[in-house]
């Protein structure tokens, strides 16, 4: 699977990327068919500390999936936006078997 990760107006470290290369990777387990994945990391404006914002789409047969989270590090976001997708990905997998 390709995955492409971009951070908007910051430069992501790399134990950042290799989580992130991680966590998505593990996304394979679910669904054999995933194309691939885009990630994009970016900062919100808001004055809170739940700042980090990780957006995730995975490119599947027929569609699209997306997962949008937000969180105080961009590691719990990537974490919680792999969970979502996880979620998706079994559904979606559960009504091809269903046809």
């Amino acid at each position: 699977m390709n995955i492409t990760i971009q951070s908007v107006h910051f430069d992501t470290a790399d134990h950042l990327e290799q989580f992130i290369q991680q966590k998505v990777g593990k996304l394979e387990q679910f669904f054999d068919g995933i194309l691939g994945a885009e990630v994009v990391l970016r900062l919100d404006k808001s004055e809170t500390l739940e700042n980090k914002l990780a957006e995730i789409t995975l490119d599947i047969p027929g569609n699209n999936l997306f997962a949008k989270k937000q969180s105080k590090t961009f590691e719990e976001s990537v974490d919680s936006a792999c969970e979502a997708l996880r979620k998706q990905l079994v559904k979606r997998k559960e009504k091809i078997k269903a046809k």
